[in-house]
């Protein structure tokens, strides 16, 4: 009885997972996390008949019927799947506008703006503007990509400190600031683009002396910096 049970015993913990020991449960454990973290859900497969499946980035959009004509621009125009849907966007939002670039004298900062080739520029008289021949056209915020010089961009502020004054610390050029007028987009000095973009320019006196009235009473500067 002594034998037989003793050899139950021992075939019923060869067979119990629950009798191994720590070791060999953790090393058993260990060996089927793995083979479950290296499985890969299967990638869907083309159906006879359907145009090819577009590359994995372009799966969680449904491109419906456009799906094979917008694999083949993007490989016609090596572009990637981020680079196309910028293009796309580009080309809807800034209907009519152009790309114009600038930036300050030593070109430690630079930017691009999208904006009319004709452009209406604000020639304002108040206290600073008048100090540093302050003339600018403004933009929303959106249109304007800063490309390169953030950490090289100081601000200055007074008065109700609503609008930024920022200027290249190296050679101190105002390229872009951001408006009292507009805090929610940018005014930028029409002399530092870059040739070839602006095609005229019409300048309008807004009077800066009295700033709250004159803005009170413009018609569309407020809505200039609205996408």
């Amino acid at each position: 009885m002594g034998k037989t049970k003793a050899g139950s015993a021992r075939k019923s913990r060869g067979r119990s997972p629950a009798a191994a020991s720590p070791a060999a449960a953790a090393r058993s454990l260990r060996g089927k996390e793995s083979t479950w973290a290296g499985k890969k859900p299967a990638a869907p497969r083309e159906r006879p008949g359907e145009p090819p499946l577009p590359p994995p980035e372009f799966r969680r959009f449904d491109l419906g019927a456009q799906r094979e004509r917008w694999v083949k621009f993007q490989e016609r125009q090596r572009l990637t799947c981020e680079e196309a849907a910028r293009l796309l966007l580009d080309t809807f939002e800034y209907k009519g506008l152009v790309k114009h670039t600038g930036g300050c004298h030593c070109r430690a900062i630079r930017f691009e703006v999208w904006a009319s080739t004709d452009l209406h520029i604000f020639d304002c008289n108040c206290s600073i503007c008048t100090k540093k021949q302050n003339r600018h056209f403004i933009v929303p915020a959106s249109h304007f990509k800063l490309l390169k010089g953030a950490d090289n961009i100081t601000t200055y502020t007074f008065n109700t400190h609503c609008a930024q004054h920022t200027f290249c610390k190296t050679c101190g050029v105002q390229s872009f600031y951001t408006p009292r007028s507009n805090p929610d987009g940018y005014g930028i000095a029409p002399h530092c683009l870059d040739e070839g973009t602006m095609r005229s320019t019409i300048v309008e006196e807004i009077n800066g002396k009295e700033w709250e009235k004159a803005v009170k009473e413009h018609k569309t500067i407020r809505s200039m910096s609205k996408p």
